[in-house]
């Protein structure tokens, strides 16, 4: 039997946070549907360190920003999109995903989030209307990964945030290689994805939330799925 596929869930466990009791619940089903073993470690910011997302076979940097060390998030995503290893974000995830792009791939130093800094570019702002414990309807790009891992270019999504990507810069970040594939209904940005990356998918909504409808989640089983395609 071939050893389980070792899963680091990065970010500030929270009991009380909807998104972090349906994640245990989504990598169950995901893992039952591909017919495998995980083992999934949850690594508190402040203990993120390369050493030990080395030895995992795909990243998933979790909803619950601001982090307790938001440098160390940004230094795992980084990690993760230069190392080619399967990463996935959801909500804070997607945030900081963002934002690293632009200051490390897009050379805006200055990129900030609204939430936790006080100036520089806002390329993460807060929503012209409070997405917390709300739901509404996505919209995929035709032959994206997002798209191809629903099977559909549509599905209604679970949230809890008040801060997402500033329209003023979303056309300059979907300008290269990382592509916006994923929109509401009022052409808001709701999901980027690197094409060029084995998996590197990142969603403001919290698509894991589908476990606590006894629903698989499509974007954790393709994660997984990207992570035993890289072994």
């Amino acid at each position: 039997m071939s050893s389980p596929l070792r899963l680091s869930l990065a970010g500030d466990y929270r009991a009380n946070a909807v998104a972090h009791q349906a994640i245990p619940l989504a990598l169950e089903r995901a893992a039952r549907w591909l017919n495998i073993t995980v083992e999934a470690e949850w690594i508190a910011s402040e203990k993120l360190a390369e050493s030990d997302l080395r030895r995992s076979d795909a990243v998933w940097v979790v909803p619950g920003s601001p982090y307790h060390n938001d440098e160390a998030v940004f230094d795992t995503i980084r990690w993760a999109r230069e190392s080619g290893t399967p990463f996935l974000g959801s909500c804070g995830g997607f945030q900081y995903a963002v934002i690293e792009y632009a200051r490390n791939v897009l050379g805006w130093h200055d990129a900030s989030h609204a939430e936790t800094d006080a100036g520089g570019r806002m390329v993460i702002a807060p929503l012209s209307c409070s997405l917390v414990e709300q739901r509404g309807a996505v919209r995929f790009e035709p032959g994206s990964r997002i798209a191809a891992a629903y099977g559909t270019l549509e599905s209604d999504e679970g949230y809890h945030c008040n801060f997402g990507v500033n329209p003023e810069f979303s056309a300059a970040l979907g300008d290269n290689t990382l592509r916006i594939t994923a929109w509401d209904d009022a052409g808001d940005v709701r999901g980027v994805e690197l094409p060029d990356h084995p998996f590197f998918v990142a969603t403001l909504f919290q698509s894991e939330r589908a476990a606590l409808q006894e629903k698989d989640s499509p974007l954790v089983i393709a994660w997984m799925q990207a992570a035993l395609a890289q072994r």
